[in-house]
């Protein structure tokens, strides 16, 4: 018995030219969320003591961030649940920051974060990566679903 929802196959494959654009996106997400590592690292330099521990979590979460949009440019129509979870956090963050009002950090913040909502949900759609959740794989870069042991 699957452990899991299954979502019967379709035979209806992105085009080409569609799950490129999608997995370019994507991999533009990662270089953006490289760069706010980078940037991170330059604020950790120089940041007070009462915040260097929080902004270390801050930062090297966004290398967390860049293995999810790997992830997702890799295989994204193998994956169940990464596809939600990078949309739950960056349309809350995003939320947050809109209505955080005029902190600088948030000002700062939420234009790029709806930028990755945007190019996000864009690949979603173009890479269809609704198809994790099939039954079986279709132009899986890893190979079918593994078999679930009964015992």
């Amino acid at each position: 018995m699957p452990t899991h929802t299954d979502v019967p196959a379709t035979t209806d494959k992105p085009t080409s030219l569609a799950d490129r654009t999608g997995r370019g996106l994507l991999a533009l997400c990662g270089i953006a969320t490289l760069g706010a590592f980078a940037n991170g690292i330059s604020i950790m330099a120089t940041v007070a003591p009462e915040r260097l521990m929080s902004e270390a979590w801050r930062t090297l979460a966004y290398l967390v961030f860049v293995g999810l949009f790997v992830m997702l440019a890799v295989a994204p129509r193998t994956q169940r649940g990464t596809w939600e979870l990078v949309f739950v956090h960056k349309i809350a963050i995003t939320a947050f920051a809109i209505t955080a009002g005029d902190t600088p950090d948030a000002n700062a913040t939420w234009p790029i974060d709806v930028a990755l909502v945007l190019a996000t949900a864009v690949a979603y759609v173009l890479c269809r990566g609704w198809y994790g959740w099939r039954s079986t794989t279709l132009a899986s870069a890893t190979g079918p679903l593994p078999a679930h042991s009964t015992g």
